[in-house]
């Protein structure tokens, strides 16, 4: 699936390539003569008429376009700058969810029609064990004296929604005037006997579960429309474009992302200005107030200690672009050529990008053009965070904070991700209080560090030495120096070992490497441990039988 999952996100920009060339080798006018492209737009339209992903098409003549024609034809004469489709209502030919209605066939026998309708190869551990827990888990949320309505319906997503070592069957409970958003993991045993896992329930926990720090899932779709409206009746507060990319379609997300931004700043006044936190010295980070979101630029040089290249840089966004993110990572966009609206920029973010990012930003008219640029959720770094917590007295809310911290670290070395700076200033909060990572200029590949332990002093000179006594190689990492620096404050310091200890014991670290080496990837669910079901209850302490 991993392997699948980096293949996938590379396949796109191959394809491109491949369309350009062609373009190149067929047509070569349409290199000279960019006249010829609206009436191509034109001609390409009349074959959406019928296609069953026509915004996904729009973008990809976008992308081939755009490959060839100047940026000065970026507009909707030459290109889909709108869409020339509407989506709202397209299906294919079989329905994207179906209908299961426990009225009339019995909340027991709608579950059990629900998981044979997804026609799985693998045999169930003990299925009757686990609709049984599912039903006793939507008891929950739906307490005594709620009754069934006529309308009561469970709609289920026709694909499974794959990840990692899962499937998701996703749907919603529908009961009257009230809907409720689900999702069931399925997982396998050691024997490829699968069984159900927990179910979550809710928007919050759905949006977790499709956050942007987590891998793409793999969805059959005949129509992706038609599963993103679903999927928006679901979470409502997740945009169009990172539920596209959820789902895999990344490039289709990033052109409803730029749609957003330039609509946005069509309907507001606030500026780009300098991000807040602790600066960076590798990249200078702006954000517009009022959208959720940061711009990150490559500085043009990059201050001591910073011994790595421009070029450095792009690989590891490339190789966190590849990975399994494991909910600890966010996602980027990464965008060339981004013109926004020279007024709307501070004077002061203005002066920094002319003096540390001349290479990379352009004036043209009344645009700044901006050559590079990744794009990220906007998150409250980790180090304000933590400050608020400590200022206002919130013990229970800084525990939290610092037990995430060192488990996002933990989580990060067993998906064989050695983040390097883990400083609080390099990880974020979200807004569900999930601490991610996100500076990742220092990141490797857990199996490429040496971690060691820091052997004794010879001589009482020798420990009081300002320099190290002893050598260190390239890529010898010493956990035992991290418990200065994670954490400044100390109190703040003595809650976070409290908790994380070990992370400064290289047996831990080579522990994490081993298994790597070997190939076991560890479990990471993108939700509580204690919401699992347990598996320990057997079918005779079910009911006898489907109702």
């Amino acid at each position: 699936m991993q392997a699948l999952a980096r293949e996938r996100i590379q396949m796109y920009d191959a394809r491109v390539e491949e369309a350009v060339r062609a373009v190149a080798d067929r047509f070569p006018e349409a290199e000279v003569d960019e006249s010829l492209w609206p009436a191509i737009k034109v001609a390409y339209i009349g074959l959406l008429h019928d296609h069953k992903q026509p915004e996904c098409a729009e973008t990809f003549y976008n992308s081939v376009a755009c490959a060839v024609l100047h940026r000065r034809y970026y507009r909707n004469e030459f290109i889909f700058w709108r869409p020339a489709v509407a989506t709202e209502h397209l299906e294919g030919e079989a329905p994207s969810y179906r209908c299961f209605y426990p009225l009339k066939d019995g909340l027991r026998s709608s579950l059990f029609s629900i998981a044979r309708s997804l026609a799985l190869a693998n045999p169930w551990e003990d299925l009757r064990r686990d609709v049984h827990n599912v039903v006793r888990a939507l008891r929950e949320h739906f307490p005594r004296p709620a009754r069934a309505q006529p309308d009561l319906q469970i709609q289920v997503m026709a694909s499974l929604f794959f990840r990692n070592k899962a499937a998701y069957i996703i749907g919603r409970v529908i009961n009257a005037h009230r809907e409720l958003p689900f999702a069931v993991p399925i997982l396998q045993n050691e024997r490829g006997d699968i069984y159900l896992d927990t179910l979550l329930v809710g928007e919050d926990q759905l949006l977790v579960l499709f956050s942007f720090a987590r891998t793409y899932f793999f969805v059959d779709m005949e129509v992706p429309a038609a599963y993103i409206s679903f999927l928006r009746w679901l979470m409502p507060r997740k945009p169009r474009c990172e539920l596209y990319m959820s789902v895999g379609l990344a490039k289709q997300g990033k052109t409803l992302f730029y749609r957003d931004l330039h609509y946005h700043l069509k309907h507001s006044t606030d500026r780009f200005v300098v991000a807040p936190g602790i600066k960076g010295m590798v990249m200078l980070v702006f954000t517009l107030p009022s959208f959720p979101y940061v711009f990150k630029v490559i500085r043009d040089r990059f201050a001591p200690p910073k011994e790595i290249d421009r070029q450095t840089v792009i690989d590891k966004y490339l190789m966190v672009k590849l990975h399994d993110r494991v909910g600890r990572m966010a996602d980027t966009l990464e965008y060339s050529l981004v013109a926004l609206p020279l007024d709307r920029f501070d004077p002061n973010l203005i002066a920094e990008l002319k003096s540390d990012c001349a290479a990379t930003v352009e004036f043209e008219g009344q645009s700044l053009v901006v050559r590079h640029v990744y794009i990220e959720r906007r998150m409250q770094p980790l180090n304000i965070h933590v400050e608020e917590c400590r200022r206002d007295g919130d013990e229970t809310r800084l525990r939290y904070a610092l037990r995430e911290y060192g488990n996002a670290i933990k989580e990060l070395a067993g998906a064989g991700i050695f983040p390097g700076d883990m400083l609080l200033k390099n990880f974020g909060v979200t807004r569900h209080d999930r601490v991610v990572f996100y500076d990742y200029d220092e990141i490797q590949p857990i199996t490429e560090v040496t971690f060691r332990r820091i052997p004794p002093a010879a001589s009482y000179e020798e420990e009081l030495a300002a320099e190290p006594y002893w050598r260190v190689g390239d890529g010898d990492v010493f956990p035992e120096q991290f418990e200065r620096f994670l954490v400044a404050n100390p109190r703040a310091r003595e809650i976070f070992y409290e908790y994380h200890r070990d992370l400064l014991d290289p047996a831990f670290w080579r522990a994490k490497q081993e298994r790597w080496r070997a190939g076991l990837l560890e479990d990471v669910f993108p939700y509580p441990e204690e919401i699992r079901f347990s598996r320990s209850l057997r079918a005779s302490a079910a009911t006898s039988g489907p109702r």
